[in-house]
């Protein structure tokens, strides 16, 4: 099967438009994912990819799988069969820096990967597409570096292995080998093709248009040749969430005509905004999501006054019809982050045979999201600025990084 390059993944009746730039359903409707696989010629992620990656790390496997919030992949397959064959490959993720501070919802890809190079003890780049958002949400290019390095403290607050992991910043390390990867790149894909993946129009400015190669080429071992010298057929895995795709079906295209490899993905559904399963968070809307930053008071008062309920209007219809847990975010979102498996299907039960209220369940989960910001305040609040410069940029590090990463 091709990569269906040239398809323009939102045109099928306009009923969800899912890209890079814009997630947006019809009113009152959810993301429809079997169709997005279908549209995007990607693959489901079963039960028995689960099964294979306990079976291979030997550790559990991360809640986000058990519970199909990475559900989606492209050759995901080949990847765990060149590791069983004792054969490495890295992993690749990014940020587009464009708020002050993270949303659980930006968390959730950086979470899941550090569990992959924990589990799996391979190498990780970060890029921060500062040039991204200074495009894109017309930030001052001062601005959105200053965004890129407050949001590189809350990645590396997550605690990736930092022997294995490489942070860089596109307008600070864009050149040299990794440019030379951009032309390549940019050189076999047509005016018409970008507009087909990624929807540009006529008033879009050029830089829109040029920008996909720079989001393509970290899939390239050779765009890191201070990390990965000699090589070059260094598999690489990029987890994401499933609105990324287009630029890696693009880079996928490509990817043979120029001689590398095609990196694989694990791809992840939305986390929703507290008001409903519409799409997911946005960062212009304080109330549509939980930042990092936010105090345990912020996190009660949100998940009280604006996490939609699939509770019934009354006690009493309540405890007869039980919840919706279709549509209920407080359930959702422990289905997230609350790790027990137990204890989600004891709620699931209850609450969804009526027999646990909603405020029950939303007082477990402010529990649960106070506990998990609070650590992450006090992991960001380490990374003072002599921690921090050494991850990003430095030479000495780079080198560190180089003679331990493989």
């Amino acid at each position: 099967m091709g990569e269906n390059a040239n398809e323009v993944p939102q045109e099928e009746e306009e009923d969800q438009i899912v890209n890079p730039f814009q997630v947006t359903v019809k009113k009152g409707e959810k993301i429809d994912y079997d169709k997005l696989i279908d549209k995007f010629g990607c693959q489901r992620l079963d039960p028995s990819f689960v099964e294979r990656v306990e079976r291979v790390t030997s550790r559990p496997p991360h809640v986000f799988l058990r519970r199909g919030v990475f559900f989606a992949h492209r050759d995901f397959n080949e990847i765990l069969d060149a590791y069983e064959r004792g054969e490495n490959f890295y992993l690749y993720t990014g940020r587009g820096p464009s708020s002050e501070a993270l949303h659980l919802g930006h968390l959730v890809p950086f979470m899941f990967t550090k569990y992959l190079q924990d589990a799996f003890k391979v190498p990780l780049v970060i890029q921060l597409t500062d040039d991204e958002k200074c495009m894109w949400k017309n930030l001052s290019v001062e601005e959105s570096q200053r965004l890129a390095r407050e949001n590189a403290k809350d990645i590396i607050a997550c605690g990736f292995d930092v022997t294995r992991t490489f942070i860089f910043s596109d307008f600070d390390y864009v050149g040299g080998a990794f440019y030379k990867n951009m032309v390549k790149v940019a050189k076999c894909v047509t005016f018409n093709k970008v507009v087909g993946i990624f929807g540009f129009t006529p008033e879009d400015h050029i830089g829109k248009i040029s920008f996909p190669p720079v989001q393509a080429v970290p899939s390239f071992p050779s765009s890191f040749p201070h990390l990965f010298s000699g090589k070059d057929d260094l598999r690489c895995l990029i987890p994401c969430a499933i609105d990324q795709d287009p630029y890696f079906r693009m880079t996928r295209d490509v990817a043979p005509r120029i001689g590398y490899q095609k990196p694989a993905l694990i791809e992840s559904s939305f986390f929703p905004a507290l008001q409903g399963e519409t799409g997911k968070m946005s960062a212009s809307d304080p109330n549509s999501a939980i930042y990092v930053t936010d105090s345990a008071k912020d996190i009660k008062k949100k998940v009280n006054n604006h996490a939609f309920s699939g509770g019934q209007d009354s006690i009493e219809k309540h405890r007869e019809l039980g919840a919706n847990l279709e549509v209920d975010i407080p359930f959702k979102y422990l289905t997230f982050f609350l790790d027990d498996d137990d204890e989600v299907e004891h709620i699931r039960k209850e609450y969804g045979s009526g027999r646990m209220l909603t405020g029950e369940v939303k007082q477990k989960l402010i529990q649960v999201l106070t506990e998990l910001v609070e650590r992450h305040r006090k992991a960001r609040a380490a990374v003072t600025e002599e921690v921090f410069d050494p991850q990003m940029f430095q030479d000495e590090y780079q080198a560190v990084i180089a003679q331990s990463i493989l």
